[in-house]
């Protein structure tokens, strides 16, 4: 009777600790650091060329007549041949009648003639109500990895497709969106870093001035401070290979801002830090230029991120259907109730003394949103997510597709690739997972406008009522 072969040891049993040590090789210092610095940031400046055209800039593809009918402006190819033959002064693209390439700019003048000259019932342009703010929008979560970036990227792309014009302002101190918007950041002063420093030293400049009425020694403003009054936010602002996308971009170096923004609040403590941001965009300019301001965040409630949530009108929170990304979301929540929570305490004890209104965070709404899905194995925990997160969650789980993950491989978005280095229901598969998460997302940004606009003109009523009462009598 043939021996039954032995069960093999899992591999970690009978471990020489001898031949271990001899794997391990030298003790690693500081110095080694630096050395797997430079070798990962080669690498890394490699790997982001490979979305780069030869001269070492990032350029956005053009559109067949395919997309630009299918996906971005609501007419038949036929149709839109007609027009093109019928107004030579319209951008005519690229190739044959039947195969005609147009550069995203084409398209966007071309939506234009529509809006002016097509059917009403039809929508050429998106939803934008005149005489209202941009929307500003953050995607946070402090856990990593549950597709912030990628999240916020394609966001941005799809409403540039859509129309609206994009400002995308990177917080994160990896920069990862500044590498997909292709941008060029030396230092930290061309981040927001020196946006944040000038709020503080406006408001150390207003508290001198109570200081000297009052013969108050003041607080200086060291070089930092005073080269930061110089900096406005078209300063920082840089464009991008998208023609209606522009760029606020970081680097390692904006870090230091974590470190920074404590040490300035100590030094005064009326100083609203967690304002900074929403006043460097309000007095920039960026709220009447661009319709949405999209905030990319670093994976940590930090003060860069605490400067966005109090700057946006929505929030969108990623998170992947796990146990371990649902708690860590649950716990971001919580955290976010005891900060402003606490904010508001605090602020609003002074200003019932001083008999001030008080002040209260809100945001138009809030949503968290399922990342990297798959409906094999993750359906029964994403149901429960669901459920316990109820009306705070999308409805649409954003499916994890081959046609995203190659994209990542060569730092792009999906709205970036080349349809024909797919197959063409692979391609339609994949970009309608970012689809269907912008169509939520529109919604939530067309009615929170509408919102305003409704409460705007109500307020408006009012004020004619209470004028003409008041001439009446």
């Amino acid at each position: 009777m043939a021996k039954k072969p032995e069960t093999p040891l899992p591999p970690y049993f009978n471990l020489d600790p001898e031949a271990a040590a001899a794997k391990l090789g030298e003790l690693v210092d500081t110095a080694r650091f630096a050395k797997a610095a430079a070798f990962a940031g080669r690498g890394r400046d490699d790997l982001a060329k490979r979305g780069y055209a030869p001269d070492g800039r990032k350029r956005l593809r053009s559109f067949s007549t395919w997309e630009v009918c299918r996906y971005l402006i609501p007419v038949a190819p036929a149709h839109l041949r007609r027009v093109l033959n019928k107004h030579p002064d319209l951008p005519q693209g690229e190739g044959a009648s039947g195969s005609r390439w147009f550069t995203l700019e084409d398209v966007l003048k071309l939506r234009d003639h529509f809006a002016e000259e097509g059917i009403s019932t039809k929508e050429y342009r998106p939803y934008r109500p005149e005489g209202l703010p941009a929307k500003v929008v953050a995607v946070a979560n402090f856990k990593g990895g549950v597709g912030k970036t990628s999240t916020a990227a394609h966001l941005a792309m799809s409403a540039a497709l859509d129309g609206y014009k994009v400002l995308v302002v990177d917080l994160d101190s990896q920069g990862s969106m500044t590498s997909i918007m292709g941008g060029q950041v030396a230092d930290e002063w061309q981040t927001v870093f020196p946006l944040l420093a000038r709020d503080y030293a406006e408001a150390v400049e207003s508290e001198n001035k109570v200081r000297a009425a009052s013969g108050s020694d003041p607080i200086p403003l060291d070089e930092t401070l005073t080269e930061a009054r110089e900096v406005s936010l078209r300063n920082v602002v840089q464009k991008t290979h998208w023609p209606n996308i522009d760029l606020i971009g970081a680097q390692l170096n904006l870090y230091w801002a974590e470190f920074q923004i404590p040490v300035w609040r100590m030094g005064l403590r009326n100083w609203a830090l967690w304002d900074a941001l929403t006043n460097a965009l309000d007095q920039g300019g960026a709220l009447d230029d661009y319709d949405i301001v999209l905030l990319d965040t670093p994976p940590a409630l930090g003060y860069l991120t605490i400067n966005a949530l109090a700057a946006a009108d929505i929030l969108m929170v990623p998170l992947g259907a796990s146990f371990l990304e649902f708690d860590s979301t649950g716990r971001f929540f919580d955290m976010l109730y005891s900060t402003f929570a606490s904010i508001e305490d605090g602020e609003n004890a002074g200003r019932r003394r001083a008999g001030l209104p008080e002040m209260k965070f809100e945001w138009d709404v809030v949503r968290a949103l399922i990342t990297r899905f798959d409906a094999s194995q993750q359906t029964d925990l994403a149901n429960v997510i669901q459920a316990y997160f109820g009306d705070m969650m999308n409805a649409y789980r954003q499916d994890y597709t081959a046609m995203v993950g190659q994209a990542g491989e060569s730092v792009s978005g999906i709205y970036e690739a080349d349809y024909r280095n797919f197959n063409r229901d692979t391609y339609v598969r994949g970009r309608e997972v970012f689809d269907r998460t912008y169509a939520e997302f529109k919604e939530l940004l067309i009615g929170s406008w509408w919102r305003d606009q409704q409460m705007q003109q109500a307020e408006a009523q009012t004020e004619e009522s209470e004028d003409g009462q008041t001439q009446t009598a």
